[in-house]
């Protein structure tokens, strides 16, 4: 119970600053998992390498960036490092990160791990059909020889989708619908402050992510929910694919009657879930 209390005492002084009245519809940039590019990760390693498909950004530039990592079969890396620290989430098959010589964690979808710059590591994928959402603060993301490793300071995290907190209407007012909960995995949950969570909405679930954030994105994890337009137009959004908004949006969302959707959710802002009555 304590992490979960230490959680809801971070949220409490944002709720107070969500807004009570439905936000319009703003621009919403939608990226199908279909329709990325797909490019080698490392390019001097070719087809031994993961491949990688951006979201939004640009993975060789210096900003940040989001990108799908789709491993090849029972795919193991040599000993390497990156030059900046990463995010990642699970969301298809199984991903083992970490030193050389550890035991294999093999980390599920749903779960989510950091690689702190500098750090000597493996990464690794069983069987085939893995698929990874990676998140960069600055570029370029490069791959470098282990020889090249420093101690940024920065530790890393190994978080199983099991291991997850989870708070739901009773415990945050961010929600406002049965059977959601939200996970907080990383930075502060202030207005202005960039954090990460784990949004879950149950199977059936028929309602709207509301947002006033200057920056919110968000990743399907799992589950493959549809989506409506401001127009009216209904498409299904498959695992990997990505929906930005800037300024007060609704993103109107329904998960599967038989399957519950998971979204990881970048942002600078308060946002809520709320039920269609």
């Amino acid at each position: 119970m304590k992490a979960k209390q230490i959680l809801i005492a971070l949220t409490a002084a944002l709720a107070t600053q969500l807004v009570a009245a439905t936000p319009a519809d703003s621009t919403v940039e939608i990226v199908h998992a279909s329709q990325v590019e797909w490019t080698h990760l490392n390019p001097k390693r070719g087809d031994l390498a993961p491949k990688a498909g951006t979201l939004w950004g640009d993975r060789e530039g210096t900003g940040p960036t989001g990108f799908l990592l789709k491993p090849p079969q029972d795919f193991e890396s040599p000993p390497h490092i990156h030059n900046i620290s990463y995010r990642g989430v699970v969301i298809e098959g199984v991903i083992h990160n970490d030193d050389p010589g550890a035991a294999n964690m093999w980390m599920p979808a749903g779960s989510f791990w950091t690689q702190p710059k500098g750090e000597v590591h493996i990464t690794a994928a069983a069987g085939s059909g893995s698929l990874a959402y990676i998140e960069i603060e600055e570029g370029p993301y490069l791959v470098q020889p282990e020889d090249e490793a420093f101690d940024s300071g920065e530790r890393p995290v190994n978080m199983d989708k099991d291991n997850l907190v989870w708070l739901t209407a009773d415990d945050m007012k961010w929600i406002q619908a049965d059977g959601a909960a939200i996970a907080v995995l990383w930075g502060k949950t202030e207005a202005g402050q960039l954090n990460g969570s784990m949004l879950r909405l149950p199977a059936g679930f028929n309602g709207s992510i509301l947002t006033e954030a200057k920056r919110f994105g968000a990743v399907i994890v799992q589950g493959e929910p549809s989506y409506t337009q401001s127009s009216g137009d209904t498409f299904t959004l498959e695992a990997g694919s990505y929906v930005r908004s800037v300024g007060r949006s609704t993103h109107k969302i329904k998960a599967a009657d038989n399957e519950a959707s998971t979204l990881y959710i970048r942002t600078d802002g308060p946002y809520r879930v709320v039920a269609d009555k």
